[in-house]
C-alpha cells in the first residue's frame, strides 16, 4: 500500500563556491628603460581576476517528504540530490522549502515568500496531504495550477518539475485514480517535467519507512533521491 507524508518543516541546503585569488607581482630593479619595459610586459600578461560565478538555484517546494520529517536534514532526499550535484561540480545549490503539514492551499498562500529568491528549477511536491484529508481533487488541482502560474509569472525561464503523488486504496478506487491522474494532467497541460510517483519503490515498504509507515527512513530517502535524480539529472547537465 502506497502512502504519503502529512508533516513538514523548513530546511535548507548549502553550496560551496570557490574564489580564485590572483596576486599581481611587480618587480623591482634598475631605473633603465629596458628593465621598466620588461616589468610592464610582465604585468600585462597577468590575467585579470575572474568574476565569481553565481550558482543557479533549485527549489524543492513541498511537505514533510521534502523536509525530511524524522531524519537528519542531511539524510533527506533534497540534501542527497545536492550531493549528486556537487559530485559533478555543477553550479547549483538546493533550497529545501519543505514545510510540515503543508497542503496545496498552504503552498499557494506562501509561494510569494519563497519566490523572493532566484529560481532556476522549481520542484513542486505537494498534494499528498490533500489526498490523505480527502480534499476535493478539483481544489487540489486549482491550487497546484495557481502555484505553477505564480512561478512562471515571476520566473518565466524557470523549469518546473511536478512530483506525482498517490493515495492509499482505502481512500476509494475512484478518488485514488482521479488523484493520480490529476498530476499527469497538470504536467501535460503545463508542459512540465513529471516524476510519475515520488515514492516509487518506497511507499508501503515497511523497511524503507519510519514506524509511522508514512515517512521514508534514511534508506527510503536514498531511493526517493534516485527517483528525483532520474528526472533532474538531464536538466542540470544541459543548462
Amino acid at each position: 500500500m502506497k502512502q504519503f507524508s502529512s508533516n513538514f518543516y523548513m530546511g535548507g541546503k548549502f553550496m560551496v563556491v570557490s574564489v580564485l585569488l590572483i596576486g599581481l607581482l611587480t618587480g623591482c630593479g634598475s631605473n633603465s628603460d629596458k628593465t621598466n619595459e620588461a616589468a610592464k610586459q610582465k604585468r600585462e600578461q597577468v590575467p585579470s581576476t575572474p568574476e565569481k560565478e553565481k550558482a543557479k538555484t533549485i527549489v524543492f517546494y513541498g511537505n514533510s517528504l521534502t523536509a525530511g520529517y524524522g531524519v537528519d536534514p542531511s539524510e533527506a532526499f533534497p540534501a542527497l540530490v545536492q550531493e549528486k550535484i556537487d559530485s559533478l561540480q555543477l553550479p547549483y545549490k538546493v533550497v529545501n522549502a519543505g514545510l510540515s503539514g503543508e497542503t496545496t492551499a498552504g503552498g499557494k498562500s506562501r509561494i510569494d515568500w519563497i519566490l523572493r529568491q532566484p529560481v532556476n528549477i522549481f520542484i513542486l511536491e505537494l498534494g499528498g496531504n490533500d489526498g490523505l484529508r480527502g480534499i476535493p481533487i478539483a481544489e487540489t488541482s486549482r491550487n497546484l495550477q495557481a502555484i505553477i502560474d505564480r512561478v512562471r509569472e515571476k520566473y518565466p525561464d524557470a523549469r518546473i518539475i511536478l512530483a506525482g503523488m498517490q493515495v492509499p486504496p482505502n481512500m476509494g478506487r475512484t478518488y485514488a485514480t482521479a488523484f493520480r491522474v490529476t498530476f499527469q494532467q497538470l504536467a501535460a497541460r503545463n508542459n512540465l517535467v513529471l516524476i510519475p510517483f515520488l515514492l516509487e519503490r518506497v511507499g508501503g515498504v515497511s523497511s524503507l519507512n519510519l514506524p509511522d509507515g508514512i515517512h521514508p527512513n534514511p534508506e527510503g530517502h536514498k531511493i526517493v533521491a534516485e527517483n528525483v535524480w532520474q528526472v533532474l539529472r538531464e536538466l542540470v547537465l544541459s543548462s
